[in-house]
């Protein structure tokens, strides 16, 4: 019996020790596999890092592409596009304008009634159209013939059916946000389709002129006299409210930026005659590049799997349609390395899956146990169970990647400032009057810097630090919403025939 007894203590001392040893292993096991998801958070938070000296870089990087592109057609990756508006409108326009908004599988219908010096905007009323379908890839004289139909219906109703007076012409701004080459303040060739278009026979042709062909086709007496894309509109908006707006950016699912450029800058530079001192320029800076700007794997892998390889380079590292996509990039790397996620996180293998407004709900939730993270990542990505402290990771992986891209995004609006010599350096168009600098409005639209309070305030905060504490009070940046219709209309009324 003290044989049975010894052996049953020495078994359950070996019981016992494999069992202290399967539960250490274990416990090295998840410290481990913590430790390097840490790491891995901490080798992306430098690789993005963006230091004031860094953004400064990207600043200079910005302005000489700038002037790399009005002196040459593709003498830099900035498309530096004359757009021929050299008058923006000044709150002395009257009358009422309409203006047609295209910029995706919807478009927008407006009317604006001005009132003058004082009253400024009276009223306007906005109209949204889906576009069906067979549309997009149909032919372009059934798209426009459509969209002048739904115009004309919107007219009559604005009038209660009156039928206008054979001579009763009303002036129309088109924005058409997608790649023209522009041949007048009126008219401009399709380079080519995106988001979804793919009408081939409208490359080429004179958008403005389509619209104008489809809508005397059905009777509505109306002309484009302006045609814009978004962000020259959200411009002539801000200009409108303060006139001291010089540039506009748009920072949403895409990014794009706008500015006054000078008219002996644009002289030198193409040989273009304009009746003012300066023209709008259309960067389109989303195809901007630089050695500066801080690229990451999950940037590369990316842009190796986008259908534009090599292009867009800007716009992948701060606009929404891709922030959300980073995260998840780098989350499915976590995930795959470090097996923190307690289920199998499959889902993070699915490009896209986790999508802006959704990243930007984990980044802001202030909650003590972090619940909405939990929510997006069961819901969304079919994870739970998610510890306390691996959410904590996840809203650190948000921060790294949305702080790059606001400072990013704030470095280039510098840039424009730089270029027009309104950033405090001194040179030709320094902006400073009596020593002081002059004052400098931005207007921004967008969701991501509308909607999304940390990016907002990491590129506001970005702002300060490169312009320094005397010239950073003089730059204002204000929030513009529906200016690319509105704005539109405006620049109709400027250079309305019937002024």
């Amino acid at each position: 019996m003290a044989r049975v007894g010894l052996g049953l203590a020495v078994g359950c001392a070996v019981v016992t020790c494999a069992i202290a040893a399967a539960l250490v292993s274990r416990s090295v096991r998840r410290r481990w596999r913590w430790g390097q998801a840490v790491a891995l958070v901490r080798e992306l938070e430098v690789a993005c890092d963006t230091p004031v000296g860094r953004l400064r870089q990207v600043v200079d990087a910005m302005a000489v592409e700038m002037h790399a592109g009005l002196a040459s057609d593709g003498g830099s990756k900035l498309k530096m596009l004359l757009t021929f508006i050299d008058n923006l409108p000044d709150g002395t326009e009257e009358g009422t304008y309409y203006a047609l908004d295209l910029g995706g599988t919807n478009f927008r219908v407006l009317r604006v009634q001005l009132g003058g010096k004082g009253s400024m905007i009276l009223s306007h009323k906005v109209e949204s159209q889906p576009i069906p379908q067979e549309l997009m890839t149909g032919t372009s004289e059934e798209l426009f013939t459509f969209i002048a139909s739904i115009l004309k219906r919107f007219v009559q109703s604005e009038n209660d059916g009156f039928q206008q007076l054979p001579d009763d012409r009303k002036d129309l701004g088109f924005t058409f946000s997608f790649p023209v080459k522009q041949l007048s303040i009126s008219s401009g060739v399709l380079i080519k389709w995106t988001k979804g278009f793919s009408i081939e026979d409208a490359v080429g042709k004179d958008i403005a002129q389509c619209l104008n062909e489809a809508m005397t086709k059905i009777g509505l007496n109306m002309r484009v006299a302006a045609l814009v894309n978004d962000t020259v509109g959200t411009l002539a908006l801000g200009h409108y409210n303060d006139e001291d707006t010089v540039a506009a950016v748009i920072i949403g699912t895409g990014t794009n930026a706008c500015y006054l450029e000078r008219t002996d800058a644009i002289i030198k530079c193409q040989g273009l005659l304009t009746n003012s001192g300066a023209m709008v320029v259309n960067m389109e800076w989303g195809n901007f590049w630089s050695s500066h700007l801080p690229r990451t794997s999950y940037d590369i892998a990316l842009d190796d799997e986008s259908p534009n390889r090599n292009e867009q380079g800007f716009e992948k590292m701060i606009s929404g349609m891709y922030l959300g996509d980073i995260v998840r990039r780098v989350l499915y790397r976590m995930a795959e390395e470090s097996d923190i996620f307690l289920d199998p996180a499959k889902n993070l293998s699915v490009p896209f899956i986790l999508r802006t407004p959704l990243m930007a709900n984990m980044h802001e939730d202030d909650s003590p146990d972090l619940t909405e993270v939990g929510r997006v990542l069961e819901e969304h990505l079919k994870i739970s169970r998610v510890p306390l402290k691996v959410r904590r990771l996840v809203v650190r992986v948000c921060d790294i990647v949305t702080r790059r891209a606001s400072r990013l995004a704030a470095a280039g609006i510098v840039g424009m400032l730089k270029k027009t010599g309104r950033d405090g350096s001194g040179g030709v168009a320094s902006g400073r009057t009596r020593g002081k600098p002059r004052r400098t409005v931005v207007v921004v639209e967008g969701g991501l810097y509308i909607g999304y309070t940390m990016f907002k305030q990491y590129l506001n905060e970005a702002i300060g630090e490169i312009l320094g504490d005397e010239v950073a009070p003089y730059v204002l940046l204000k929030v513009s919403e529906d200016g690319s219709g509105i704005g539109a209309a405006l620049l109709a009324a400027v250079y309305s025939s019937n002024r």
